[in-house]
């Protein structure tokens, strides 16, 4: 079992900075990938980004692509997303996963999920 715990969320005003971190536990040696996905009300679950453990090579969504930053930590398993630049749409519950697989991007492909933090960006 793995278990995903994430932490960082809050209220933070257009054009601020948020850092959500994701601790992981467990048999942690099985993780190959971290995520972070997003969904806001009424919407579906979208892909933000992920990092790969071994190399630390990082994926983004168009939507996030030069504000967000995935970075790790191997000594805590750890993984963080730093947010910059927010915008209201930004807002949502955001969520870290991890996977087995080297490969896929949608959400069916990840196998652990942490509980989710609330982000809200105000204008």
């Amino acid at each position: 079992q793995v278990q995903l715990v994430e932490s960082g969320g809050g209220l933070v005003q257009a054009g601020g900075s948020l850092k959500l971190a994701c601790a992981a536990s467990g048999r942690t040696v099985s993780i190959n990938v971290m995520g972070w996905f997003r969904q806001a009300p009424g919407k579906e679950r979208e892909f933000v980004g992920h990092i790969m453990w071994s190399g630390g090579s990082t994926y983004y969504a168009d939507s996030v692509k030069g504000r967000f930053t995935i970075s790790r930590d191997n000594v805590k398993n750890t993984v963080y997303l730093h947010m910059n630049s927010l915008k209201p749409e930004d807002t949502a519950v955001y969520y870290c996963a991890a996977r087995r697989t080297l490969y896929g991007l949608m959400p069916q492909s990840y196998d652990y999920w942490g509980q989710g933090t609330q982000v809200t960006v105000s204008s």
